[in-house]
């Protein structure tokens, strides 16, 4: 089980990815500290509850939603698709500058080929770039409110508090392009709040079409209980003004509501005891803060 939960994360049955190994290597220490809060956010098993919840709420926008529908492979390869933005996560997380930026930029420049157009909320037909910097706005909010949100359900408290990881994470956004990406939860919750009010969000068959993929993907029967859980807890982390959006209520059993967020906190230490409690993006990161202290020291010494 433990290594069928790995090569999901991954796309790889076996061992680490070399991008995973690579992050020892490298000659600064990375945008984000160890007792950043951008470490202490992703480097908990909530992160897994928090992809969830970014999927669901990314696809309100349109015009990311056509992006989805009409360039992604999502269906045909979903844990590639998986493993591609782990890494990219991981790698800005953890490594150092010029391998964040580089794999950044990599990302960057698979987006230009994205392009076509969409029913906007009005049913007007627009033009949609995956490098646009709305899209790219819409994607980084919730993007961060997700993995903010789940962290305050699920995980330790976070280094500075919430702000300090908005603020943080704020420098991934500026190296996607994102424009003015906000720096507080409040100014996290203003701009989302701002394209639910502009009439921007909608929620249609397509919508529906990737809700039905999200719910139910195609892990086998013997993920799929555990999966069900961590959706749930997903869902009761969205506020009702995005989940009614999306036509997702809380879990039932008849006419029973269920304890979505404590079966999820459980869930979430079953499989923390199932991966080990040591983030391996963090341990090769570490190795390179400890060579680079060492060489340092060595270095004060001679002179």
């Amino acid at each position: 089980m433990r290594n069928r939960l790995r090569s999901i994360f991954t796309n790889q049955p076996e061992g680490q990815p070399q991008w995973v190994l690579d992050l020892q290597n490298g000659d600064d220490a990375g945008f984000f500290a160890p007792d950043s809060a951008t470490w202490a956010v992703h480097g908990q098993t909530a992160t897994i509850v928090a992809g969830v919840r970014a999927l669901l709420m990314q696809a309100l926008h349109p015009g990311a939603m056509a992006g989805v529908h009409d360039w992604s492979r999502y269906k045909e390869d979903p844990l590639g698709r998986l493993a591609g933005t782990i890494r990219w996560i991981f790698t800005v997380s953890y490594a150092d500058t010029a391998t964040a930026v580089g794999t950044t930029n990599w990302v960057l420049k698979l987006h230009e080929k994205v392009r076509g157009t969409y029913l906007d909320a009005k049913d007007i037909e627009k033009p949609y770039s995956a490098n646009d910097p709305e899209l790219l706005s819409w994607v980084h909010l919730a993007f961060t409110d997700s993995f903010l949100a789940t962290a305050k359900l699920w995980s330790t408290p976070i280094p500075g508090g919430p702000d300090a990881y908005v603020r943080e994470w704020a420098k991934a956004g500026e190296l996607m392009g994102v424009p003015n990406p906000p720096r507080s939860e409040a100014e996290l919750a203003a701009q989302l709040r701002a394209f639910y009010d502009a009439g921007v969000l909608k929620s249609d068959e397509r919508v529906a079409e990737a809700l039905q993929f999200i719910r139910r993907p195609p892990l086998g029967k013997g993920m799929m209980p555990g999966y069900a859980v961590l959706f749930n807890g997903a869902v009761s982390s969205i506020p009702p003004l995005y989940r009614d959006m999306l036509g997702l209520g809380p879990a039932r059993l008849g006419p029973l509501t269920l304890p979505a967020r404590a079966s999820t906190a459980a869930m979430l230490g079953v499989i923390g005891n199932m991966l080990g409690h040591d983030e391996p993006s963090a341990t090769q990161a570490r190795k390179r803060l400890a060579r680079l202290a060492a060489a340092e020291r060595s270095s004060r010494t001679e002179a």
